[in-house]
């Protein structure tokens, strides 16, 4: 089965900077002021990385001149900026013949679209055609929270949101897994129509609802909770805006699964929920965080407490392929 790309409206641009580490947060904040997608990429060999940011062509230039002039002068170092054109057909349209199914801890096998050999046996397959989303399941941050959700699996969450869902990937695995109805929101409308078109792929439809939000503004999120479980794969700065807000809309005994942080990045965005940190899980320099909020999750069917993990802070760790971030909101 094939099916065409989404298109965007506008014409879209690519701004990138290359900046050493202590500069990197700077300038990732200097390019969230006018992009509303961001990723980042660290070449190894330089310890150099690379930040880019996708916007229409043309807008914001007062807030990205204004947050780059900022960055520049609270790091000290000014960098070059540079400029190109980004194809409508989205960045995996790039390289979907460097995209092969992607084997995920012990349950899931992300495919694209565009595979047609068999899935893998005893995987559960989840096929996506990302579009203009993030989320192949290829990032270590996707595949820290497909590992994350194999680990909390046994709690049985009943109410599920997927924040900033991107391809849908998170909310569509949980959904599967559980076999749960889901939530999943995302700020832009392409990521929200991609995740909806790529559910009905996947024959999960209607077990999940895909809206339009702005974070934790939106009233639908706040209606619907509390929630047993979160998932936030975003990034470290507005996973730390967001904590009070997403800390308030967790059930009791609920789970928040976070990533899109550094590794160096743990305890900032730990700090900020105020949650039990119980587990770390890696890949390459890329973080997972399991938190728990106190009380007891009513497991359906059942009055009794949800089996309790200790609480010791164990970190996980697993080598990546790669050494950067896919853009990103």
């Amino acid at each position: 089965m094939t099916r065409s790309p989404l298109r965007h409206a506008t014409a879209l641009e690519t701004i990138r900077v290359e900046v050493p580490e202590d500069a990197l947060e700077a300038y990732e904040a200097a390019l969230s002021e006018a992009c509303g997608t961001i990723g980042f990429f660290l070449d190894e060999a330089t310890r150099i990385w690379t930040v880019e940011g996708v916007k229409d062509r043309g807008s914001n230039e007062a807030e990205l001149a204004a947050g780059l002039a900022l960055a520049g002068l609270v790091t000290g170092h000014v960098a070059v900026v540079t400029r190109s054109e980004t194809p409508h057909d989205g960045w995996l349209a790039r390289t979907r013949s460097a995209f092969p199914e992607q084997l995920v801890g012990r349950r899931f096998a992300v495919r694209g679209t565009h595979l047609t050999e068999p899935p893998t046996a005893g995987r559960i397959p989840l096929t996506l055609d990302a579009g203009m989303a993030f989320g192949s399941g290829e990032h270590g941050s996707t595949r820290g929270c497909l590992r994350a959700l194999e680990k909390v699996a046994y709690r049985r969450p009943r109410r599920i949101l997927d924040l900033g869902t991107g391809s849908g990937i998170l909310a569509m695995a949980a959904t599967r897994l559980l076999h749960r109805s889901s939530l999943a929101t995302d700020i832009d409308p392409w990521s929200v129509r991609t995740a909806r078109d790529n559910a009905r792929l996947n024959h999960l439809g209607p077990m999940m609802t895909f809206l339009r939000a702005d974070g934790w503004t939106s009233p639908v999120l706040t209606r619907n909770a509390p929630y047993d479980l979160i998932f936030a794969n975003i990034l470290a700065r507005p996973l730390t805006k967001m904590a009070k807000h997403l800390s308030a809309a967790l059930a009791p005994g609920g789970t928040a699964i976070l990533a899109g942080l550094l590794v160096s990045q743990v305890n900032w965005v730990a700090h900020a929920h105020r949650l039990r940190l119980e587990r770390v899980l890696t890949e390459g320099q890329w973080a997972t965080l399991i938190l728990r909020k106190g009380g007891a999750l009513r497991k359906a069917g059942s009055s009794g407490r949800a089996p309790s993990l200790p609480s010791a802070r164990s970190r996980d760790r697993r080598g990546s392929r790669r050494g950067g971030c896919p853009l990103r909101r």
